[in-house]
């Protein structure tokens, strides 16, 4: 995985919503967050500007969520249901991103990643705290003690 990536395009899980995006960091700012919604969503997201994203396809498909305070705007698929990017409530300047709406990339692929603390979010706190680290150790598909 090239993690200098800057341009690279994105779908949704059935391709009516199709993108363009240009990170600020690549895959670089990867990561996960505890709040409640991110929490039930599980995501791995990645950055992107305002100007950063460039809808190709399906505009008209795409669903806006927002709750509590409205400030992040949650977008999704309305035939497939996938999300696929919003705009921050701690960052509204920037776009977070599916990463596994991304061509190529898979949630997978990223063996270790911040958790933000969301619960106790940095647009309510002032402070922005790292809640943990998640990781992700590939099994070994030849080890016998690893089948299920």
């Amino acid at each position: 995985m090239n993690l200098d990536v800057t341009d690279i395009d994105g779908a949704c899980h059935c391709g009516t919503v199709r993108f363009h995006v240009r990170l600020t960091d690549g895959l670089r700012t990867a990561r996960r967050c505890t709040c409640s919604f991110c929490r039930m969503r599980g995501a791995v997201t990645v950055s992107a500007g305002l100007g950063g994203i460039d809808i190709l396809a399906g505009e008209a498909a795409l669903t806006l969520y927002t709750f509590n305070s409205g400030v992040a705007q949650h977008y999704f698929c309305s035939k497939c249901g996938i999300y696929t990017h919003h705009r921050r409530r701690s960052n509204p300047n920037e776009y977070g991103v599916n990463a596994a709406c991304l061509e190529g990339i898979s949630p997978f692929d990223f063996t270790e990643m911040a958790v933000h603390d969301g619960v106790a979010h940095p647009s309510d706190t002032g402070v922005s705290r790292i809640a943990g680290v998640l990781r992700f150790v590939a099994a070994d598909a030849n080890d016998p003690a690893q089948a299920l």
